[in-house]
């Protein structure tokens, strides 16, 4: 697959808008640093970070796998907020497609991103949270690649 998001080491800027449940939009920026060793593994870092609202950073640490056909990924991941996650993804054409599920929790809380290559340089990424059957929070933001 022809992508440079997650594919690839690098450094990503995030800016975008996150809403919660019964609550207004507000804007969102933040850091992305992914890593990959030679055996297909990656980590990805994200710190997000809530300019015009009163809500504490989150914090994104994954670990996970390309899977030898390149196009299937699984993943853990520590949440600040939600805790041990863990998911899987689909490499798609023109998308990179992510679910997951918070292990150990009582919301049942699940969730879902998609990330849609716009240029090598430049992704748009649109995902939510559902606790149960109802959604909680959703993040549409722009990913654009950091210089060196």
């Amino acid at each position: 697959m022809d992508h440079t998001f997650l594919l690839e080491s690098g450094r990503w800027k995030l800016e975008g808008t996150y809403t919660e449940r019964k609550a207004e939009p507000t804007p969102v920026t933040g850091r992305t640093l992914i890593t990959w060793t030679k055996d297909d593994w990656f980590t990805m870092a994200t710190k997000l970070t809530f300019p015009e609202a009163n809500f504490p950073e989150q914090t994104f640490t994954y670990k996970g796998r390309l899977d030898p056909d390149e196009r299937r990924f699984s993943f853990v991941l520590q949440h600040s907020a939600m805790g041990k996650i863990e998911g899987e993804g689909w490499v798609a054409p023109a998308s990179i497609i992510q679910r997951y599920w918070v292990m150990d929790d009582q919301q049942l809380r699940t969730g879902f991103q998609t990330t849609y290559k716009q240029t090598d340089d430049c992704y748009h990424l649109c995902s939510a949270v559902v606790a149960g059957t109802s959604f909680i929070s959703n993040m549409e933001a722009v990913l654009t690649r950091a210089s060196g």
